[in-house]
């Protein structure tokens, strides 16, 4: 049975009338990433957005140096990294570096990028993003696998590059693909890269099992991720970090209705969602009551990977400490 695995995750987003500093904010998050290695989690994902008034972390590789030398235990992803912005031979070899970094604690986390603001900052054609992203993961793949190779594609030529230093992790670090549609999905198991699905299950879900089988996999070999926050609180507090969470899942999700209505998306996934939409809701309560919710969620969904989040913008991540390490101490042990 695959081991369920629980992480934390971290945009270090910071409102410009939240009245901190962006400085403190960094300094803040890195020390409650501290608390969540020592506290026994098992991974720390960095999203990444550009072009933000907040700040939302547009520097995945500078951020992950920066978690790899504040931590000893936790795998660092990324959820997700927006691959057509990349150029993948230096990717390979950011990510060899941080797998050395870190001694092997490294995973990366790709997406296509949907938001039309950064496709044109970048001056990159959006209707390229598929190609750009399929063509970045096999020059990772083959860049980590292969002492030398050549690449030519629809985007990419390369000729006999050799990336060094190796990756520690045999093949490098594990890719993980986000998916939001059917595409996406059999893309992940086209690639032969771990899942994080958004949205319907059966349009995420369903055809990326089937793609995995008629390829000659088993579903059990691959993993599967997603964010869905959990918080552990008394009944006194439990207010004070509902709100918290709920005011910077609000304001998360602001931004990222209006980034997916301008691209054209009518299901905004994160509104109202579908009735076998995956819930990404907020489960908090006492540990049994949170443990009972998330034991009947990954049994439902397959979910192999589960993520809250750190901090949400706007508060001070200290406000998360308590229900970080309650959940530790309380709730993982059921699922260890």
């Amino acid at each position: 049975m695959t081991r369920l695995r629980f992480g934390v995750a971290f945009d270090f987003r910071n409102p410009p009338d939240s009245g901190r500093t962006l400085p403190a904010v960094y300094a803040e998050c890195l020390d409650q990433i501290r608390a969540v290695d020592a506290l026994g989690y098992d991974s720390v994902w960095i999203t990444e957005h550009h072009f933000v008034e907040d700040g939302y972390v547009p520097s995945f590789v500078a951020v992950a140096g920066a978690v790899a030398a504040a931590t000893n235990n936790v795998a660092i992803s990324s959820n997700v990294l927006l691959m057509p912005f990349q150029h993948p031979v230096r990717l390979a070899e950011d990510l060899a570096v941080l797998d050395n970094l870190s001694n092997g604690r490294m995973m990366l986390g790709v997406g296509l990028g949907y938001a039309h603001h950064e496709f044109r900052a970048f001056g990159v054609e959006r209707r390229h993003r598929v190609s750009l992203t399929e063509e970045g993961i096999e020059i990772l793949q083959r860049a980590w696998r292969e002492e030398r190779f050549s690449f030519a594609g629809k985007r990419y030529r390369f000729d006999d590059v050799a990336v060094r230093p190796r990756p520690v992790q045999p093949g490098g670090p594990p890719l993980w693909v986000a998916a939001m549609s059917e595409a996406g999905a059999r893309r992940a198991a086209r690639l032969g890269a771990h899942l994080l699905p958004q949205g319907r299950r059966h349009v995420v879900l369903e055809p990326w099992r089937e793609e995995v089988l008629a390829r000659g996999g088993q579903v059990g070999d691959y993993r599967v991720g997603i964010l869905r926050p959990f918080v552990v609180t008394g009944a006194a507090e439990r207010q004070r970090v509902r709100e918290a969470l709920l005011a910077g899942e609000r304001y998360r999700m602001a931004i990222y209705a209006k980034w997916l209505g301008e691209a054209g998306d009518q299901e905004i996934l994160h509104g109202a969602p579908a009735a076998d939409a995956i819930p990404q809701t907020l489960v908090i309560g006492g540990p049994e009551e949170v443990g009972d919710a998330i034991e009947a969620f990954v049994g439902e969904f397959g979910v192999t990977d589960l993520m809250t989040w750190g901090a949400s913008p706007g508060v001070p991540a200290t406000i998360f400490s308590d229900s970080l390490e309650r959940f530790a101490r309380e709730v993982m042990p059921r699922f260890r």
